[in-house]
């Protein structure tokens, strides 16, 4: 069945209120067994919090844009509870500390089943409204946590298709804890200047396939978490990516830096990173661990973009496994492989590990890096950031790095 929200009341002409309408459209659909929620029209439907249910597909036709409210209010998902947001004291380069739970919501499931969020349309998340301080290489928000475009958590049978996604103020798609996911063909186009405006956040999630999708956003396009929040799930394991291009002022893949759990399993291949401030990012800072991952027929493309504002150093490939705090327990990077990997960078390769030796059997297969000519900025010091002590160690700008690590494999490879 289909419940088009114009006939539950929605205007859709991008100034009224059209949260009622859609919700009731979602929920009489859940009621009936299930179907699929209509946004057409060309319109532009303004909304608050929307809860999705189970066995429904929020379908957003081609033209239409479903865009995040100007009301902060609106993204109360608990009615009158006080929010809790942290206002921004400290810059987010150098504190975000998070459990990976927020308390404001836009799209936003939980322990439901066969969720679908589909169509050629369009959802904007209204970035402007969550701006703080802003400089020409960074826009900060003016609290933290800020409000995720999708928040889904515990959901069995989940597909994200064909959509744009943009102007998201925090992390795009967010799902922790789901299973059995598929994600294809999406456009995320975010700013490229507001932090922490992710793109494809798995955390503790399992048998994920992301495929076909064209990602620029800052910090971070495709990046894998294991939060504190989500520990009950488990691993973040057996996931693939495949066909993307992906730019970003932080890192185009990262894992972490949140890593309460093990990452594994998981294969990204045939692959697009361009004028990004890091390529693929591993980094480790708390008792999980990374292992079992594969990165094949990959090019890479990266170039400064603020040395002070963004992590990293322009290099193609970052794997850092040191301590977030000075108690913190520290897990292991190993059995990680590199396979047709083609690097142009400002800078080159870095591993670093803790005084543990804690990464080990790190295999570069066919991999080249070419430094770019007439740059002129040039490493002297590793970016660890965050962790316990010296955000930044003594570093050359050479085009392989390595400290505290063991059994690293070069076979057939350049620089």
């Amino acid at each position: 069945m289909i419940f088009n929200i114009s006939d539950f009341g929605a205007v859709g002409n991008g100034i009224n209120d059209d949260t009622s309408a859609i919700q009731t459209a979602i929920d009489k659909c859940h009621s009936a067994g299930g179907g699929q929620v209509l946004l057409s029209g060309n319109g532009t439907y303004r909304s608050g919090t929307i809860l999705l249910r189970s066995n429904i597909e929020l379908h957003i036709d081609k033209g239409t844009t479903l865009k995040a409210s100007d009301d902060l209010n609106a993204f109360n998902l608990y009615g009158d509870q006080k929010l809790s947001n942290s206002p921004i004291s400290i810059p987010t380069y150098e504190n975000c500390d998070y459990d990976g739970c927020p308390s404001m919501f836009f799209l936003y499931a939980a322990d439901c089943s066969n969720i679908t969020i589909s169509g050629q349309g369009t959802i904007d998340g209204n970035e402007e409204i969550f701006y703080g301080n802003i400089t020409p290489y960074h826009i900060d928000g003016s609290f933290y946590p800020r409000v995720p475009m999708m928040f889904l958590e515990n959901i069995k049978g989940l597909t994200i298709k064909d959509l744009t996604l943009t102007r998201s103020a925090f992390w795009t798609v967010h799902m922790i804890g789901c299973a059995d996911v598929t994600i294809e063909e999406l456009n995320i186009k975010n700013n490229l200047l507001l932090a922490n405006c992710d793109g494809i956040d798995p955390d503790h999630c399992k048998n994920v396939r992301i495929n076909n999708c064209r990602i620029e956003s800052a910090d971070d396009c495709i990046v894998f978490k294991n939060t504190a929040y989500g520990s009950k799930y488990g691993a973040c394991e057996d996931i693939t990516v495949s066909g993307c291009s992906l730019r970003s002022t932080s890192a185009a893949i990262k894992f972490g830096t949140e890593s309460e759990d093990i990452f594994r399993n998981i294969h990204i291949q045939n692959c697009r990173i361009y004028e990004s401030n890091r390529g693929i990012s591993l980094q480790l800072r708390d008792k999980g661990s990374i292992e079992e991952i594969r990165f094949k027929d990959i090019t890479i493309d990266t170039g400064y973009v603020s040395k002070k504002h963004w992590w990293g150093d322009a290099e193609p490939i970052a794997i850092t496994a040191v301590r977030r705090k000075k108690d913190s327990k520290i897990g292991v990077i190993r059995n990680i492989t590199f396979e047709n990997i083609k690097c142009n960078s400002q800078n080159g390769i870095i591993i670093y590990g803790d005084t543990t030796n804690n990464i080990d059997n790190i295999i570069f297969n066919n991999v080249s890096v070419t430094l770019k000519e007439n740059t002129e900025d040039r490493r002297t010091a590793i970016d660890l950031r965050p962790c316990e002590d010296t955000p930044s160690v003594p570093g050359s700008s050479s085009c392989f790095f390595s400290k505290n690590a063991k059994s690293i494999i070069t076979e057939n490879c350049s620089w």
